[in-house]
């Protein structure tokens, strides 16, 4: 595929034409109408508790979660496109408003499988059959609950207290405005441009960007604050309300791991932090400078610099894509024709990436690009969630159900595909800039995440005690900066500020750090399985892939005889990325 004047915003018209407009809030009263069916359908089910009864608050389930995903994604979209549309967000807090009853049936009907003799069920029907791990985890759900007074207490009190929290970081992080003082004068940027600079090839410039960044994280400081005490402090005591011993405990649950799972990994990756402090250190060699600043973490190198356009980016990624199959290549073809990608930074525009699921296999992709092979990096990282999406579009919406450490799965692995494509084919200049983008990348996910999550792990102790200042909160991001950047980063230019920047702090779902590294990890696992057994390996990964709401992820990586509670599993895959590092200092 020749790719050229690609769309580079992207189309939600074809969902509906506005917030406002007459098509979604008829999807509005549709919605309605489907709540209060599933809301008689599981009142009928609760006087008989019978076989028929559970296949029908399933079936009603699943119808309403496909109304909801398509309207919760439109209006997510809207919103992250652009916080000061007013009308999008007013449509935001409306939609809360409008599933609210769901949330509270939905526990509700979790409190009355909890009830059931769901094996015996599940054993003669052919259709709950098909949603057993569903029904096992609502199972297991139901034992965590509150007094049905209490979680519908907990659901009116959602937009105030932890969705409230996390819209106000948003709302307040994508408003800010940043005075950057550049050579060429002193500029009033948004903070997602204003992190861009960290890209610049200039030191000066990518300084400039960090300091401007840092002092209106300072003088924005008290709202967001506010946000993460108030988010984590409901956290704590909601999961200690519902009989979880602590919040990871909780988000282990949902992330169909278990603690030996996650102390084999973080053991390992705990190895390998003086290898990435080789990378880390090389670099700064590279760049002529005696230590990095945070600021330099994702400097380009010196005389190695291309700056990729997004054309030569997304046609490097669809190329790559084709090379391993077909139809991977034949979806990001997709993607680019029917305008799936919101590209470039922009006013209003959230920070960061992601991919948005819609209906069946299409989704929306929102990106802040940046000419650097690490933005081409992302873009196959996003588009490898569509492709997963697409992989599970023949699921009903319980069996969708992917935790977070698997639904990074994709996305690595497609990353994986293009590093090693380029590795491969590129010139030595290429070579050593693919091979520090994927550097970079691996040491955000192995280095940085281990101190998101050891700085989250330490908040959620001490908000058990009190509120936490802003100072307080700096402090802890610097103490696990420091213990696992270590003597790669110059201990005077870390980023206190890094709770305040980082949206996952403030999503509902606790310790959004660790399934990163989890998929990160097992993604290169799978790619050594695809290189030592490459004949059919494709349609047993889109299995794989289609099956990620389907049973716990021990049983799905056994498929393929990985044993993810042992850390030699994870100390293989490390030893890839050491042998990345390894080839990296070579050729610095």
């Amino acid at each position: 595929m020749s790719i050229a004047a690609l769309p580079v915003n992207w189309d939600l018209d074809v969902f509906f034409p506005g917030t406002d407009s007459a098509e979604y809030r008829a999807a509005c009263m549709t919605l309605t109408i489907v709540i209060e069916r599933f809301a008689e359908t599981l009142e009928s089910a609760e006087r008989k508790s019978d076989v028929a009864s559970l296949e029908a608050v399933i079936r009603a389930q699943n119808e309403v979660a496909e109304q909801i995903e398509v309207m919760s994604s439109y209006v997510e979209c809207r919103v992250a496109a652009n916080s000061k549309d007013d009308v999008a967000q007013a449509a935001a807090s409306e939609f809360e408003m409008l599933v609210l009853p769901y949330r509270k049936l939905s526990v509700r009907a979790t409190a009355w499988v909890g009830s059931l003799d769901v094996p015996a069920m599940v054993a003669s029907s052919e259709y709950l059959a098909a949603h057993a791990y569903a029904l096992s985890k609502i199972h297991v759900a139901a034992q965590h609950l509150m007094s049905p007074a209490e979680e519908s207490l907990a659901s009116d009190l959602a937009q105030s207290s932890t969705s409230g929290w996390e819209k106000l970081q948003s709302n307040v992080s994508s408003q800010i405005e940043v005075n950057v003082p550049l050579p060429s004068g002193t500029q009033k940027l948004s903070m997602s441009m204003t992190r861009n600079f960290a890209y610049d090839p200039d030191r000066a410039v990518r300084k400039a960007g960090y300091e401007a960044e840092l002092a209106a994280w300072k003088a924005n400081e008290v709202p967001v604050a506010a946000a993460m005490n108030g988010l984590k402090g409901a956290v704590n005591t909601l999961s200690s309300r519902r009989g979880w011993n602590s919040a990871l405990d909780q988000a282990l649950f949902g992330a169909n791991i278990d603690r030996e799972t996650l102390d084999a990994m973080l053991a390992a990756a705990r190895e390998s932090f003086p290898d990435f402090r080789r990378y880390m250190n090389a670099k700064a060699r590279a760049l002529g400078i005696p230590k990095m600043g945070f600021f330099d973490l994702f400097a380009p190198l010196k005389g190695q610099f291309r700056a990729w356009s997004y054309e030569d980016g997304a046609q490097f990624v669809a190329d790559q894509f084709c090379g391993y199959s077909e139809k991977m290549g034949a979806f990001a073809e997709r993607t680019y024709r029917e305008a799936w990608i919101d590209v470039f930074p922009k006013a209003g525009k959230v920070d960061g990436a992601f991919c948005s699921g819609f209906r069946k296999d299409e989704s929306r992709v929102l990106m802040n690009f940046k000419p650097s092979f690490g933005s081409v990096s992302t873009l196959a990282h996003e588009l490898g969630h569509a492709y997963h999406g697409l992989c599970l579009a023949a699921r009903t919406p319980l069996q969708q159900r992917t935790p977070m450490t698997l639904a990074e799965t994709a996305s690595i692995f497609c990353e994986t595909i293009i590093r090693q494509a380029g590795l491969a084919t590129g010139t030595p200049e290429e070579k050593l800039t693919i091979l520090e983008a994927s550097l970079q990348g691996s040491c955000q996910v192995v280095v940085d995440i281990t101190s998101r999550f050891l700085f989250e792990q330490a908040v959620f102790e001490k908000r058990k005690a009190r509120d936490l200042s802003a100072a307080e909160l700096c402090e802890a991001m610097r103490d696990a900066q420091l213990q696992t950047y270590g003597d790669g980063i110059d201990p005077e230019f870390l980023h206190p500020y890094m709770w305040a920047a980082k949206p996952h702090y403030y999503s509902t779902y606790s310790f959004y750090n660790f399934p990163y590294m989890f998929g990160l990890l097992f993604a290169l696992g799978l790619y050594a399985v695809y290189q030592r057994e490459p004949a059919g390996f494709q349609a047993r990964y889109d299995d794989l892939l289609s099956s990620t709401g389907m049973a716990d992820a021990a049983t799905l990586s056994a498929r393929f005889g990985i044993d993810i509670r042992s850390i030699d599993f994870w100390r293989g895959s490390l030893d890839q990325i050491r042998g990345d590092i390894d080839a990296f200092e070579k050729l610095v």
